[in-house]
């Protein structure tokens, strides 16, 4: 019996671990729904990205911080990998590459909100 347990334990644990937590979490934050990373800090998108590819290089990135992907992440659902100019990977959603801002200090800044009207906090609109 006991066996039984543990193979049927290892099978569930596997299962869980098939499908992996989203790259963000959802904070409600000035009354909208937006998306966060792992630390609460607010993730952008940018207008000037193509669907799938990031145009925030450089001097970009070192403002705009690329939401980054493990080499083990996979896509799923509407949640994608984007491939950087570095060689680099970094999660999108819906298509849109998501990124932090490097002025924002603490856990809820939305201060790149609006930032050279190309940047905006990513909203998790159908949360």
């Amino acid at each position: 019996m006991k066996i039984v347990a543990t193979a049927l334990t290892a099978l569930v644990l596997g299962v869980a671990a098939a499908h992996a937590a989203e790259p963000a979490q959802i904070k409600t934050m000035q009354n909208e729904k937006v998306y966060t990373d792992s630390h609460g800090m607010t993730l952008y998108t940018y207008d000037k990205d193509a669907a799938g590819k990031s145009n925030c290089d450089a001097d970009c990135a070192t403002k705009w911080l690329p939401l980054k992907a493990d080499a083990s992440a996979k896509a799923e659902g509407e949640w994608t990998l984007v491939k950087r100019a570095d060689g680099s990977t970094m999660w999108a959603h819906s298509g849109h590459p998501l990124y932090t801002y490097h002025g924002d200090k603490k856990a809820g800044d939305m201060t790149g909100n609006g930032m050279g009207g190309t940047w905006h906090v990513a909203k998790a609109l159908n949360a």
